[in-house]
């Protein structure tokens, strides 16, 4: 656990990132919390948005390389959710059955589930802007067998939207002296409001069908 905290904080620091992979490790990161569901703790929505801050304070070339980094990021998105897409065809109820440990929560794949039943394919790309639910939704799709060119659509569809407007808020804001100084009050800040409709509903949501249940939601 303290490793893992270790880690979400050094993403959250622009030096370190530079450090350890530049933007190289970005695309790691948006991958791995899009595509395996290990990386549900991963602070994807605060690294976009550092992300357009050390795009905005480097010696790049401005808008082209703004444009080449998003492009790179969006494509392992994409990336990310194929195969979290794959994993969940081939695993299927499987996952739904298997005992919870401290990496694995089956509430999280109902929370994905429900939100995937309420919003039919919409969902893929919705569940871009919430944490937890954005790296299981393309699992849970998987296993509902959606059909694959609507999930590769609303795929590319919500992983742009989701790099761009994170990304592209950061880039904007990257040359503040304020948010320079106040970079994490602000990294809190988007955690907090990405987080709070999660949040919300693992709290006051209606109760979770129960692990013996699990192969009849399915």
């Amino acid at each position: 656990m303290h490793s893992i905290l270790e880690l979400i904080k050094n993403l959250t620091n622009p030096d370190w990132i530079k450090d350890h992979g530049g933007l190289y490790i970005v695309m790691f990161i948006i991958f791995a919390e899009t595509g395996l569901f290990v990386g549900f703790f991963l602070p994807g929505d605060s690294l976009l948005f550092i992300t357009g801050m050390i795009i905005a304070n480097s010696q790049s070339t401005g808008i082209p390389d703004l444009l080449y980094w998003m492009a790179l990021i969006s494509a392992a998105g994409v990336i990310g959710n194929m195969v979290g897409y794959w994993f969940g065809k081939k695993s299927g109820p499987l996952l739904f059955e298997r005992r919870d440990t401290w990496l694995f929560k089956r509430k999280h794949l109902y929370q994905a589930k429900e939100f995937y039943d309420k919003r039919g394919g919409s969902a893929i790309l919705l569940a871009r802007f919430l944490p937890i639910v954005r790296t299981f939704a393309p699992i849970v799709a998987g296993i509902v067998k959606m059909e694959r060119k609507k999930f590769t659509y609303f795929n590319i569809i919500g992983s742009i939207a989701w790099v761009v407007s994170m990304t592209l808020a950061g880039y904007l804001l990257g040359g503040n002296v304020w948010v320079k100084n106040n970079l994490e009050k602000i990294v809190i800040i988007i955690i907090f409001i990405t987080t709070a409709p999660v949040l919300f509903k693992m709290f006051f949501g209606k109760k979770k069908p129960k692990a013996t249940d699990a192969p009849d939601e399915i």
